[in-house]
């Protein structure tokens, strides 16, 4: 009997890990979905072949490797953590799986990244456009300074508190690190 409960149990685990990831990337694919269709305009990328130096084509791997990080945390929220990237429907278990052993923000990281990539091959360089973008990074840095941080310590505690010990804000480390048990 116990057994078969148990069965039951790790059954309905899987299910649910499934509907978060899945929720987390429906999530997350259409916050892509409307920033890939408005900040494009808003950048001021034109793709414009003509005149455009070859090597401004390399950006393209910093930049589908900075789209591809971010889409992983999106699964890794929705499946390790059960919940997605909208704080509305948080995830209920801290994420320390993937590229969350290497930076704590690896999400934004990957996303900066990937802009930062398709700005280099389709934007053109304009002052006020930098400025808005650097204002934009500091909104950013204080929202996970005065609401992220403050919010996952009251509800991981501990745990987030050993975590933030070992793993940075903003820059990787060079190897992973490993959650004690």
């Amino acid at each position: 009997m116990a057994q078969e409960r148990s069965s039951d149990t790790a059954a309905l685990d899987g299910d649910l890990n499934w509907f978060a990831a899945l929720a987390s990337l429906a999530v997350g694919s259409a916050f892509l979905a409307l920033w890939f269709w408005l900040l494009p305009r808003w950048l001021g990328f034109r793709v414009e072949m003509a005149g455009a130096a070859n090597w401004r084509w390399l950006a393209a791997i910093p930049s589908a490797f900075g789209f591809a990080v971010a889409l992983r945390c999106i699964w890794d929220f929705g499946w390790t953590g059960h919940g997605t990237p909208v704080p509305v429907i948080p995830p209920s278990r801290l994420v320390v799986v993937g590229f969350y052993r290497y930076v704590r923000n690896p999400m934004y990281v990957g996303f900066a990244t990937g802009w930062i990539g398709l700005w280099i091959i389709f934007g053109r360089a304009n002052p006020a456009l930098i400025a808005a973008v650097a204002a934009v990074a500091l909104g950013i840095h204080l929202f996970v300074l005065f609401y992220e941080e403050p919010t996952l310590r009251g509800k991981f505690g501990a745990d987030y508190e050993e975590y933030s010990r070992h793993v940075r804000r903003w820059l990787p480390r060079l190897d992973a690190w490993h959650q004690p048990r």
